[in-house]
């Protein structure tokens, strides 16, 4: 799959906007170099299931994803995160630059229900000097998401 992001959003007609910013990996560090509220800019983790299938659970950036209520929000008996390393591979982005949508392969995706509270939120933009903002709804609808409280 081509992993062009705008070429993906622009073709979908999705509503969309980059931010540029200084390359960071940690959300709190993207949400201080682009000023984007920590609540909103999410952290789109890659976990792995008991088969080794990828999940991803994407969470605002001030909060932690509780493991026990994604197993319960995704049918899974047991949850690890991807080790760093091997992130990309599943989602076809650097750890840091994973965007909310446009995957590499197909995965579950479970989206926090405390960003239903926001109209857009933010997320990574393909690599670590990207923002991207999307609609929560498009986020939602393009993954055909489930959303839970999946936070602590």
């Amino acid at each position: 799959m081509d992993m062009d992001l705008e070429s993906y959003l622009k073709n979908e007609k999705i509503w969309h906007k980059f931010i540029e910013k200084a390359e960071t990996i940690r959300t709190a560090d993207a949400a201080a170099a682009s000023g984007v509220p920590l609540e909103k800019l999410t952290k789109t983790l890659v976990l792995l299931d008991e088969a080794n299938q990828p999940i991803l659970a994407i969470i605002p950036g001030d909060c932690k994803l509780s493991f026990g209520k994604l197993r319960k929000a995704t049918g899974a008996k047991s949850l690890r995160l991807s080790p760093f390393s091997e992130a990309e591979s599943y989602s076809g982005y650097p750890p840091g630059g994973t965007p909310m949508l446009h995957h590499k392969n197909k995965m579950k995706v479970v989206v926090s229900s405390k960003l239903s509270a926001f109209d857009t939120i933010y997320g990574g933009g393909g690599s670590r000097r990207l923002i991207l903002e999307l609609k929560t709804e498009d986020v939602v609808r393009l993954n055909n998401a489930v959303v839970a409280d999946i936070t602590e």
